[in-house]
């Protein structure tokens, strides 16, 4: 139990909740976002740029996205949800940023790279402080030291 005293716990202040919306809104919008356009952003998308079985890859990513931006605009095992969003991330750039680079450069990279390093960074930070005051990893911290004091 006291490992998920370790996930749940964060010493991170209140404002860590303007974070967690800023990545949770982005991850929610790209994930629905893989379904509502599926050519552009989705299975089509997927096929485009090499990603192996993308009628497969591509809806099991969106709802990877949907899910844990969920978790992250709730608060709720936050660290957890951010691992498979840094892999999320790290995918994305090696399969369309590296390509850029290598392609038309640098600058032309950085540009179109900010979205994605800036999440993954975000995701990153997350992993590492927790959820914050306001989160729903806070209160069932809160609830469980309460009844089982951590050693």
């Amino acid at each position: 139990m006291q490992w998920f005293h370790r996930i749940l716990f964060s010493r991170a202040p209140a404002a860590m909740v303007l974070v967690r919306l800023a990545i949770g809104s982005i991850f929610l919008s790209e994930g629905l976002q893989k379904f509502l356009f599926p050519a552009e952003l989705g299975v089509g998308r997927f096929t485009h740029i090499g990603i192996p079985y993308p009628a497969f890859t591509a809806p099991f990513v969106g709802v990877v996205e949907i899910g844990c931006g969920l978790l992250f605009l709730l608060g709720f095992l936050v660290r957890l949800a951010a691992i498979p969003l840094i892999l999320d991330m790290l995918v994305a750039i090696a399969t369309t940023k590296i390509p850029l680079l290598l392609e038309n450069g640098f600058w032309k990279m950085a540009h179109e790279a900010r979205v994605d390093v800036s999440m993954l960074l975000g995701s990153l930070f997350c992993l590492i402080v927790g959820a914050g005051a306001w989160s729903l990893d806070a209160l069932l911290h809160a609830l469980l030291t309460r009844n089982h004091p951590v050693s």
